[in-house]
């Protein structure tokens, strides 16, 4: 049987990778009654009429999820740059027989009749707005992570959705692998005692944007008007204008709200939290590069919950990878892009290093339990939409805001925060969980060989809630909300 280092349990980045390594051995994909239980689900007689929505990067994933799947066929696709749209219209045609049709503005899809279901795949700051009148226009949606750009239009979804009665999907597709959904119910039946902290990390190598010296030119194949939508329709000041978004408040959440939403809302769901935090806290900037971005590259965020807590860390600079054998005498560190997740019982940890599984340890190091296995996300969400029943979803809308509010209210902590000089006597939290992070990123940082005598971090606001607002800080509450453009307003209810 295997065993763990001790040592490793003190060491969350080298306990996810150890994890990963014996992964590597014993996950699988799904079995014989599960892929019939997938084909039956895609066999009732009715074709579900869809359109993608956002096709250059995440969205080609929707197209190859529901082409020719599911009895499902993809009727139109919509992008604000046609440019993008040649891989998308190449796969349609290939499984349906038949190219889609383009159509370059949402709005003169989402009032067609004779679409059923709307794929969202688009930047972050258009997410909700689409999803909104996609439902109030009689579509079922199925919308990337994060679901919203800001908490109160997350919740404006859910609420759209709730009275329309249409069905809408997140996409954090764990929720639907088989590993994931084993090793939560593990946690939650007690198995490893009771949790009092889980750990969610997003370590992704994100280098620099560079830096312009003026306005750039959006490229002419794209529509810049209707591609800042909901957003202000200011100059472009980056060098690109795809994917880059995410760096930008404006329209993206940095990693908090790219990879790191994945194990946001795994870190959630394995504490068993419905609601949001009674306070967060967080501290972090931008380092070792000077470029047009402004989230933040390297972060850490404590969500107290009273009864446990959530601690969640991001960072975009490369470093030596904890995997063994990586490491180049001639190259130097290879990236450290590693995610996932620790759950801490008392009688043990639960740790996930992958979409897809993970493994269970007894506080003694020895493993309990090994979790395997994927799933099928658009094939759960296009059963629900023939059921016409959102319970039967595993990533329902509710679900997908309250992570996706996580990881704003962080980068609101952030933004409002103080920017202080780097103390090792000072420790920014009231967790040790959450200082044990800060004192790794020192250390991190210090690797690089950044001088922090000189460098200062944001030390964000220590914000309270109930229930979706913040007790009395009104700067705090005004972002919850942003500031919509004329004819893309967030609607009501």
């Amino acid at each position: 049987m295997h065993r763990i280092d001790r040592r490793l349990f003190l060491n969350h980045s080298a306990l996810l990778a150890t994890t990963a390594g014996m992964l590597q051995n014993s996950s699988r994909g799904l079995t014989a009654e599960e892929k019939a239980t997938a084909a039956r689900k895609g066999a009732a007689s009715d074709t579900l009429r869809v359109a993608v929505v956002g096709v250059r990067g995440r969205g080609m994933d929707h197209v190859q999820g529901f082409a020719g799947r599911h009895n499902c066929k993809i009727t139109h696709i919509c992008d604000a740059d046609s440019a993008v749209i040649g891989a998308a219209t190449k796969h349609i045609t290939e499984k349906q027989g038949a190219a889609p049709t383009f159509v370059q503005d949402i709005r003169k899809l989402v009032s067609d009749p004779n679409i059923d279901i709307i794929s969202i795949a688009t930047p972050n700051h258009w997410h909700a707005l689409m999803a909104i009148w996609a439902m109030q226009n009689g579509k079922h949606v199925y919308v990337e992570k994060p679901v919203s750009h800001n908490v109160l239009e997350g919740r404006r979804t859910v609420e759209v959705s709730r009275k329309t009665g249409k069905v809408c999907q997140t996409g954090t597709q764990s929720r639907s692998t088989k590993g994931m959904r084993d090793a939560i119910e593990f946690i939650h039946s007690g198995k490893i005692g009771t949790v009092k902290l889980a750990r969610g990390l997003c370590y992704k190598l994100r280098g620099s944007i560079g830096k312009v010296t003026g306005p750039q030119n959006p490229p002419k194949t794209v529509n810049y008007d209707l591609w800042c939508g909901p957003a202000p329709l200011a100059p472009l000041m980056r060098s690109k204008l795809h994917y880059d978004w995410h760096w930008v408040w404006d329209t993206g959440n940095g990693d908090l709200g790219n990879q790191g939403i994945h194990e946001m809302d795994k870190a959630r769901w394995g504490l068993n939290k419905k609601t949001l935090p009674n306070a967060v806290a967080s501290i972090g900037g931008r380092f070792g590069y000077t470029d047009d971005g402004q989230t933040a590259n390297t972060q850490v965020i404590q969500f107290d919950y009273g009864d446990c807590e959530l601690v969640f860390e991001v960072r975009g600079l490369n470093s030596e990878s904890p995997y063994p054998g990586k490491k180049s005498p001639k190259r130097g560190p290879k990236p450290q892009n590693f995610v996932g997740n620790v759950w801490y019982g008392s009688e043990g940890i639960v740790v996930c290093p992958s979409y897809t599984g993970g493994i269970a340890y007894s506080k003694d190091g020895e493993v309990i339990k090994e979790f395997g296995g994927g799933g099928d996300h658009y094939g759960n969400f296009v059963a629900a939409v023939r059921a016409g029943d959102s319970k039967l979803l595993n990533a329902d809308i509710e679900e997908g805001h309250l992570s996706s509010a996580l990881c704003h209210l962080g980068n609101i902590s952030h933004r409002l925060g103080t920017d202080i000089g780097f103390d090792g006597s000072k420790q920014p939290f009231t967790s040790a969980a959450a200082n044990d992070g800060y004192e790794a990123v020192v250390k991190h940082l210090k690797e690089h060989k950044l001088d922090l005598t000189t460098l200062k971090y944001s030390k964000g606001k220590n914000l309270k809630l109930e229930g979706e607002k913040f007790v009395g800080d009104a700067k705090a509450n005004e972002q919850l909300t942003r500031e919509y453009r004329k004819g893309f307003e967030l609607p009501a209810v």
